[in-house]
């Protein structure tokens, strides 16, 4: 693992969240800022790679050529530095604390249920959990032909509706679908944002580890993928080439099984978040004795805050007062080798190898690589 120093967000000119907004300035939409400084163009295409950070790319840049010769720079992820927060940043220009989705998992305050960010598992309106409008809506508001190319079976998710509404679903499943797919799209209109989503690096990641040779087989398949979406790209399109968080491989021996140490689900009604950035729901009155139990039982190798502090940090940019009671009474961010599994109630997590959630370098550092074509 990199310095676990954390890497605190730099929502407003240096994360995820600020990337479409900068696209549709780069696009001319009215009243629209180029936060990011991107070349202006009538057609971009952001093609977001889950899974790839910064210090991995640069770690495997020999089997990424393509990317590694494009210009680009870093940008954080949100906290936490998950798929579900991440995408949600993405869509809406926002950070967790106005879009409200701030866990891989997190309490729906009105019923006590857990919420999956990306089954949408629970009986909860997207469009009410997220109400901000998208930065697709504004784009396609202004004219913009705009498409969201990405599994058929996202089409009618939770997460998709939250974030990506306004874009034109187009569901591609294989390679060749996608490209077929961003090939026609992004030749619609006098303008065109094409949004083109792939998983198989993160899914490759957690269950071989980040640094296994089928995580870096993947990366060579990601890198060939990206240059044929530049080649399916008109000559006046700009690409985009960014990731929604990093990964770090934590071995079997640094889990800490919350299932198998009753102290540490004394005063906790739920447990939420996932192994990297646990988010605790505690029963009324004991989240000062959690609070203190974890950072006894953790010490260096977590930051485990109340919920007031970890606020209070920035961690979730400005929080709206519905979006609060969501995070938990208190977060474990864990910034060692280290993570917190419940065996017993999430045995399919307990078993993966790359992980991710966390405020380190390795889990924060996301790419946001250019390439002009022409």
């Amino acid at each position: 693992m990199s310095d676990p120093t954390p890497v605190l967000p730099a929502y407003g000119g240096g994360s995820l969240a600020d990337v479409l907004p900068s696209v549709a300035g780069a696009l001319s939409v009215p009243n629209e800022q180029n936060l990011l400084g991107l070349p202006p163009a009538p057609r971009y295409a952001v093609l977001l790679l889950d899974g790839l950070g910064w210090n991995l790319l640069r770690r495997n840049a020999d089997v990424a050529p393509y990317l590694s010769s494009l210009a680009g720079r870093s940008l954080t992820a949100g906290v936490p530095s998950t798929t579900g927060v991440s995408l949600s940043s993405f869509g809406t220009g926002l950070p967790p604390g106005a879009h409200g989705i701030v866990g891989y998992t997190s309490i729906v305050p009105e019923t006590g249920a857990l919420l999956n960010a990306l089954s949408w598992d629970a009986p909860v309106d997207p469009r009410r959990w997220q109400p901000h409008q998208t930065v697709f809506e504004r784009v396609a508001a202004a004219g913009v032909a705009t498409r969201n190319v990405s599994k058929a079976r996202f089409d009618n998710s939770g997460l998709t509706a939250a974030a990506f509404r306004g874009s034109a679903h187009r569901g591609a499943d294989t390679v060749e679908d996608r490209l077929d797919a961003t090939r026609f799209a992004s030749r619609e209109g006098k303008s065109s944002l094409v949004y083109v989503y792939d998983s198989q690096l993160d899914y490759t990641g957690h269950g071989q580890g980040s640094a296994s040779w089928q995580w870096r087989k993947e990366l060579a398949a990601a890198d060939a993928f990206a240059s044929q979406v530049r080649a399916a790209l008109p000559r006046d399109a700009v690409l985009l080439v960014v990731a929604d968080h990093g990964m770090v491989d934590v071995a079997p021996a640094n889990r800490v099984d919350l299932d198998a140490e009753p102290e540490l689900t004394d005063g906790i009604q739920l447990i939420g978040g996932e192994s990297r950035f646990r988010h605790l729901y505690c029963v009324d009155g004991a989240a000062a004795d959690v609070l203190s139990t974890y950072r006894e039982r953790l010490g260096d190798d977590a930051l485990v805050l109340s919920r007031e502090d970890a606020v209070g940090r920035g961690w979730f940019g400005a929080v709206e007062d519905r979006v609060a009671p969501r995070i938990g009474d208190v977060v474990v961010a864990s910034l060692g080798p280290v993570a917190l599994v419940a065996s017993r109630r999430y045995p399919n997590e307990a078993g993966l190898i790359g992980l991710h959630g966390s405020l380190t370098e390795d889990e924060m550092l996301i790419p946001l690589l250019v390439d002009e074509g022409r």
